[in-house]
């Protein structure tokens, strides 16, 4: 089982939408028994007395527009990752460089290499996924996204 946790400041927009796309990607392939996706974020911004806020609007439209849909990605809260995810997951997959700083901050120093930036499993490494939020462009976030996914699975040879 290969566990991948997923990683932005909220966890209502990149994160969601990296946990979404790959899991539709490993769905498609007919892998989704080998892993176990998840998303976190470094903030409790979009945590409010323990409940998650959902994933922001316009990334889940833009989710829905590739057909990425369903019960999962209506149920999905932001949460904080938390110092047990370190131990859990093989990758920790960040959106930003502040992101890597931020969830170093929270789960102590990255001795098994685990904390990388997802951009660099495309070839891109220290580019980052520009944050939807301030930029207001989804569809390029998405493409990044996918671009990092499809990186990663190649990386892993699936």
């Amino acid at each position: 089982m290969i566990k991948v946790l997923f990683i932005c400041h909220g966890n209502i927009c990149r994160s969601p939408m990296c946990e979404f796309v790959l899991k539709d990607m490993v769905e498609k392939k007919g892998i989704k028994n080998q892993f176990e996706i998840a998303s976190a974020a470094t903030s409790t911004e979009e945590i409010w007395g323990r409940v998650g806020n959902p994933i922001y609007p316009p990334a889940y439209d833009e989710l829905a527009r590739h057909g990425i849909k369903g019960a999962d990605v209506d149920a999905k809260r932001a949460v904080q990752v938390t110092k047990e995810d370190y131990r859990y997951y093989d990758y920790l997959l960040c959106a930003d460089r502040n992101n890597i700083r931020n969830t170093i901050r929270i789960t102590g120093p990255d001795t098994e290499s685990k904390i990388k930036l997802l951009l660099d499993f495309a070839g891109r490494e220290g580019q980052s996924i520009a944050d939807p939020w301030y930029t207001g462009d989804f569809v390029s976030t998405y493409k990044d996204v996918v671009e990092g996914c499809e990186g990663l699975l190649k990386y892993l040879g699936k």
